[in-house]
């Protein structure tokens, strides 16, 4: 790496679909790109996928060949063309290199042990458990190998700090705020009808159904508002992911049979929608009486502050990162462990009880985190890493 005014970067994300960690890499590459930088994204897709968003940066998609099997097998598929790509365009000609999750950051740490490269970036969002020993190692070798490593929140920059003794350094998320401001009647009214979407009120997760995300425990918390409420819709969007949650989703919706709650992807008191395109986001957030993120780990959390820029309540678990960033003025808290605790802070919202302040202290905080400010505190550690 060496050091001048206009930066050659190449960011690195594991995946075309919408996930926080891709979201981060686009919007960081679109903030360097406008501040003059040459930003390359990086990305495995298999033929015919494209990136989920448009960037105004050039893209490289590392096409994965070969039939889709076990995890070990997608993910080694996925470093192996990601490290292709890489040499293909010349890797030793960018001055920053900065994988955004373990299978770029595996592509690099190879590329790095075969002295094609000198060294890289790796950003953690979070880290998973697995079980398999494979997995565990990649997990580990993506930031152990890594230059520097980054954190998007304080609680995972001590985490890595204090139980990994690797001197993280965090970095701010940020928030397009533009994009969540307005929706047309029209573009609500079609997601109404597309999904059977009623009078309400209407609770929003992002994310799927996933262990990670919480959602069986926010569905008994829904199972209790239901009750109150009969007309009362929980919407699960999203889910686009590499790891397995099969077995998780047949439990949740073995719960859901025994709440008498039927699950589908149109017009039930559970809807379902599966991965949704880009552009239809900002209405969904708008059709929503509150939006729901009790997860029990989470990095940052970006979906909070697409919530509160489409000016809606938002339930968040009482742990980090959430009370790191986040008051009573901004969020209405739950304890992630206890359905009474997560149906009382959905009824404040719906209710309109929630205490959030979206005249001061929302604004103030998006204004806390935008992709600019971002940009130039990955700038600062990129200098000095090249200095």
């Amino acid at each position: 790496m060496r050091a001048m005014n206009r930066m050659r970067i190449a960011l690195l994300t594991h995946s075309v679909n919408p996930r926080g960690g891709v979201v981060h890499t686009l919007e960081l590459g679109r903030a360097l790109h406008a501040l003059g930088h040459e930003v390359t994204l990086f990305a495995p897709a298999r033929a015919g996928e494209a990136m989920f968003r448009a960037s105004p940066c050039r893209v490289v998609l590392a096409l994965i060949e070969g039939a889709r099997g076990s995890l070990v097998g997608v993910v080694d598929e996925r470093i192996c063309a990601l490290k292709h790509a890489l040499v293909e365009e010349n890797v030793s000609r960018y001055d920053v290199l900065h994988a955004q999750d373990s299978i770029g950051g595996n592509a690099l740490a190879e590329l790095k042990a075969q002295g094609k490269i000198r060294g890289f970036v790796r950003t953690v969002h979070h880290l998973d458990h697995f079980d398999d020993a494979q997995l565990a190692h990649w997990q580990r070798r993506a930031w152990q190998d890594a230059d520097a490593v980054l954190c998007v929140s304080d609680a995972w920059t001590r985490t890595m700090r204090s139980r990994y003794g690797i001197a993280a350094l965090t970095v701010t998320n940020g928030i397009d705020r533009t994009r969540y401001v307005a929706s047309s009647d029209n573009e609500r009214d079609a997601l109404r009808e597309r999904f059977g979407i009623g009078a309400g009120p209407v609770v929003l997760a992002v994310g799927g159904i996933e262990a990670r995300k919480n959602t069986s425990m926010l569905l008994d918390a829904f199972a209790s508002l239901h009750t109150q409420l009969p007309s009362a819709q929980l919407v699960l969007a999203g889910g686009a992911s590499l790891l397995d949650h099969d077995s998780y989703t047949r439990r949740f919706l073995a719960r859901a049979a025994e709440l008498r709650l039927d699950v589908s992807a149109k017009g039930t008191p559970v809807v379902v929608t599966g991965a949704l395109s880009d552009a239809s986001m900002p209405a969904l957030y708008r059709l929503a009486d509150a939006v729901s993120m009790i997860s029990l780990r989470e990095g940052f959390g970006l979906v909070v502050l697409e919530a509160l820029a489409s000016e809606r309540p938002v339930i968040v678990s009482r742990v980090a990162p959430f009370t790191e960033y986040l008051d009573d003025t901004t969020c209405v808290f739950a304890d992630p462990h206890d359905a009474s605790s997560i149906t009382d802070a959905l009824v404040k919202a719906i209710d309109g009880a929630s205490g959030i302040d979206f005249a001061h202290a929302v604004p103030g905080l998006l204004d806390r985190f935008s992709w600019q400010a971002s940009a130039s505190r990955h700038l600062d550690i990129y200098g000095k890493l090249n200095a």
